[in-house]
């Protein structure tokens, strides 16, 4: 009878679970990816002792409370296709100027400190990971943001409170850098769940010049170490009104921690589009919609001849992998470069299916003989994007990310350069049929891909 009376109240619990799932998923407008939300029934009614406080930590993925970034003006109507919808998301139009991209590590430390150096009134930096002072290449950014608050610049950190969690604040406090955590694992909750990180990466310096691209401010981003090539990535410096929306984005996170909000650059008009070469396209839980995915996936479907992509981490939504799957079928070709192995074992297995099943569709996969942290893609030489967005669930639907999307010729041509010269030093992807333990260990792990 005991084992009758419990085996009803887990049925009971483990339904009234799926029942606050269901309504906090209305109440809150979250969309999410079948295979999340599979998951997430899955465990809430088979564990739900378990998968219940899971679920309340964790669960949620939009910041309600937040509103869209609010749009100037929208795109002018003969504007490009991806302008037009990022406008339609409150994103601001797109902006006269153009990229000067960091052909290698050095360049980009070198665009770092002079960016720093730049600044005379204020300097805004987010990044997702501080080397420790051990890193001698971060380290050199610290003192070249120290130095920079000495003579009167107004220096402001924003550090994930995960990813940067050792980073010691109060050492840099003392040098005059404001510093500030996003959401930390421990201390008091602002009522987000903890998982939903910034994982944008940018410097702004007086709201004038822009860098940002996929780098965090460690070593192997930047350079070699004995034994440890430093990591293929992608940087830009852009300069103008781009970087004035970046500030606006900064400001928007920085007092989102609860700080004083500093008075910015006004909001400028949308430049012509015979000039307009540069657009933010910012996306993650602070973002009515899922906007880096929306483009992804429209471009996908609005290709005509080529897609190039890069990514350290592919594990695509059921959404784009189908997107992606009809593209190739239809003609399109279809490029995808990824490194051979990465730095996350999870993230190399939860990619594979998915490889699989467009290989066979006709994408053609490249790895890459090292790791490779760059994010970008170049769609018929008409669209190109580059910033910090990972082809994966949680990049897509869980993280703050930043990327810009770029309209110029040259830009285009540079990043199709780029892609082209890392498929030259790549091995083309061969499947295999897996066996039926790791076919089990692969699906397992793809059904919590969106969390890895």
């Amino acid at each position: 009878m005991h084992w009758l009376t419990g085996t009803l109240a887990h049925v009971v619990l483990g339904l009234a679970a799926v029942l606050v799932y269901v309504v906090m998923t209305r109440a809150y407008a979250e969309r999410r990816p079948p295979s999340a939300a599979i998951a997430w029934v899955m465990g809430l009614a088979l564990l739900p002792y378990l998968a219940l406080p899971l679920y309340f930590l964790f669960g949620r993925r939009k910041e309600t409370r937040r509103q869209a970034l609010p749009a100037p003006e929208r795109a002018p109507v003969d504007a490009p296709w991806a302008a037009q919808l990022a406008c339609a998301f409150g994103i601001a139009p797109p902006r006269a100027g153009r990229a000067r991209f960091d052909a290698d590590g050095a360049q980009a430390r070198a665009s770092v400190l002079a960016l720093i150096e730049s600044a005379h009134q204020r300097l805004d930096v987010a990044t997702f990971i501080l080397g420790g002072r051990n890193d001698a290449v971060a380290q050199g950014f610290v003192q070249a943001m120290a130095a920079a608050a000495a003579r009167g610049v107004r220096v402001r950190l924003l550090l994930d409170g995960l990813a940067s969690r050792g980073v010691d604040i109060s050492a840099l406090s003392a040098r005059g850098i404001q510093v500030k955590w996003f959401r930390p694992p421990l201390g008091r909750s602002d009522g987000t769940p903890r998982n939903l990180r910034n994982h944008r990466k940018l410097m702004v310096a007086d709201g004038v010049r822009l860098w940002s691209g996929g780098r965090n401010l460690a070593r192997e981003y930047f350079e070699d170490a004995p034994g440890a090539p430093a990591w293929l990535d992608l940087s830009f410096c852009v300069d103008g009104e781009v970087a004035a929306d970046a500030g606006r984005l900064f400001e928007r996170d920085w007092q989102d921690r609860g700080a004083a909000a500093l008075k910015g650059p006004a909001s400028p008009s949308a430049d012509r589009l015979g000039q307009a070469g540069v657009q933010l396209l910012p996306s993650g839980p602070d973002m009515p919609e899922d906007c880096a995915h929306a483009v992804l996936v429209d471009a996908c479907f609005r290709a005509e001849r080529t897609i190039v992509a890069v990514s350290p981490y592919f594990v695509p939504d059921d959404a784009l992998s189908q997107a992606l799957h009809l593209a190739a079928v239809r003609g399109v070709q279809v490029e995808i470069l990824v490194p051979a192995v990465s730095n996350h074992r999870l993230a190399d297995i939860a990619r594979a299916r998915a490889m699989r099943d467009l290989a066979a569709a006709g994408v053609r996969f490249h790895l890459l003989p090292r790791m490779a942290h760059a994010k970008a893609f170049v769609v018929d030489h008409m669209l190109g994007a580059c910033g910090s967005t990972n082809l994966d669930p949680r990049s897509l639907f869980l993280n703050h990310e930043l990327s810009l999307l770029f309209y110029g010729k040259d830009d285009i041509a540079w990043l199709s350069g780029w892609l082209r010269r890392r498929i030259d030093e790549a091995q083309p992807y061969r499947p295999d049929s897996p066996g039926f333990g790791r076919d089990l260990v692969e699906g397992m792990v793809r059904a919590v891909a969106f969390q890895l």
